[in-house]
């Protein structure tokens, strides 16, 4: 099966060739839509070539979601905690958006002066400091660093803590007095930055980081989707890793994922449920879909996805939609359901049908180690993007059977001239 991949490959293509050819200042204007919901704008001009407006359109919510000035729950924190100083989310946005930032691109890392970068860096670390006192510990400059510029953030740690040694000897300038201000903190700051210049003999360590820097933060901008939608999804599996649950939150939370329908979550402290009503407006696809999804639940007993989060696929809806509208019920594709079915509380509710939902129903729960680490941005992109994921392979199989029925019919054309020509 492959695999959406969460960056917009058009809109990463845009910055990366804008970001190359900055000299140039070419005028840009592009419309486009991707996976049939989200709608994207971008918008450059000539006289300002290092700014570039990027505009969203989300799919329009469902009345059981909850949205907050256009946006899902989190979705401007997580903008500003994702993209940091070189993107602006402007207020409000274009009309007919959801969502609008401005990324300035010569507020990202040059290539060639990284050291320029570096001394940045570094004052805006001697200002957050600035009361900062000889005990200071190091982690605390990495800390900083990392807030301000990643790119550099894991090497300069690293060395500051094998220069511990170096730090201890000139702890005399980091003393701060009300009296002696100033001259401490001028102190503090060539301090700083001789310690810095040590970790970075020349300027080949910084134009790497700055270079990967420059294509991290482009390839977040290009998951924009991933950030926006998955805003909310995010705060649940994050508590789930620290096996916690978001204060106030509901026992049945609606998410959107596409234009007037949601997604549904059951969070718990040790699980999260999520169960997704899939819905196909063509017949064909509808029938297509039904086969793929029971297929796609058998695929999780082979042997190399046993750690992999179960599911399981229903014509009918499970029980933890239990409260759920009406409208969002209306599943012509079934029930799609990541998380654990009890299936002793389907005995008690549906006992007509329990021996049918018995064999399409896969008791299991997601793990908090589901979403540890890096798996968190992994899972939160294939949960948000599923019915995609569904759609994608839907027509590619009918695709592939079109493809398989002209070829049957040619050669049945052929046999039949042949036979003609005998004849």
């Amino acid at each position: 099966m492959i695999l959406l991949q969460s960056p917009s490959r058009y809109l990463l293509q845009i910055l990366s060739t804008r970001l190359h050819n900055l000299d140039k200042g070419v005028e840009l204007d592009c419309h486009w839509v991707e996976f049939d919901d989200v709608r994207y704008h971008v918008q450059a001009s000539v006289k300002n070539p290092h700014l570039l407006l990027l505009s969203v359109s989300l799919p329009t919510p469902p009345p059981e979601t909850v949205f907050q000035g256009g946006l899902p729950l989190g979705a401007i924190e997580a903008v500003k905690a994702a993209y940091g100083v070189a993107v602006q989310i402007l207020d409000p946005p274009r009309d007919g958006f959801n969502l609008t930032v401005k990324m300035n691109f010569s507020k990202l890392p040059p290539t060639e002066e990284g050291s320029v970068t570096i001394f940045a860096a570094l004052h805006r670390i001697s200002i957050l400091e600035g009361a900062c006192t000889r005990k200071m510990k190091v982690h605390r400059i990495g800390k900083a660093i990392a807030g301000q510029f990643r790119f550099v953030a894991n090497y300069v740690a690293e060395e500051l803590g094998r220069l511990w040694v170096t730090l201890e000897s000139e702890k005399a300038n980091w003393q701060y007095t009300k009296d002696s201000q100033n001259a401490t903190y001028k102190a503090r700051t060539v301090s700083l930055w001789n310690l810095v210049l040590r970790c970075f003999p020349s300027n080949a360590s910084s134009n790497r980081y700055a270079a990967d820097y420059r294509q991290a933060l482009l390839l977040k901008v290009a998951s924009v989707r991933e950030v926006v939608l998955g805003a909310p999804l995010r705060v649940f599996l994050k508590h789930l890793a620290s096996r916690s649950v978001a204060p106030e939150t509901d026992m049945l939370v609606a998410l959107v994922h596409r234009p007037k329908e949601s997604f549904f979550l059951v969070p718990q402290a040790e699980k999260v449920t999520v169960v997704f009503p899939l819905r196909f407006n063509d017949s064909t696809d509808t029938v297509l879909a039904t086969s793929f999804l029971q297929e796609f639940v058998e695929a999780r007993r082979s042997a190399g996805l046993n750690s992999a989060p179960p599911c399981s696929w229903s014509p009918s809806p499970p029980l933890e939609l239990k409260g759920a509208p009406l409208e969002a019920l209306s599943a012509n594709a079934g029930f799609v359901t990541f998380g654990n079915a009890c299936v002793c509380r389907l005995f008690i509710h549906f006992l007509p049908f329990t021996q049918l939902l018995i064999k399409r129903t896969i008791n299991a729960v997601i793990f908090p180690r589901h979403v540890e680490g890096k798996k968190l941005d992994r899972t939160v992109w294939s949960l948000s993007t599923f019915h995609a994921y569904v759609s994608y392979h839907v027509k590619c199989s009918e695709g592939f059977m079109h493809t398989r029925m002209r070829r049957r019919v040619e050669s049945l054309i052929q046999v039949i001239s042949s036979f003609c020509l005998v004849f």
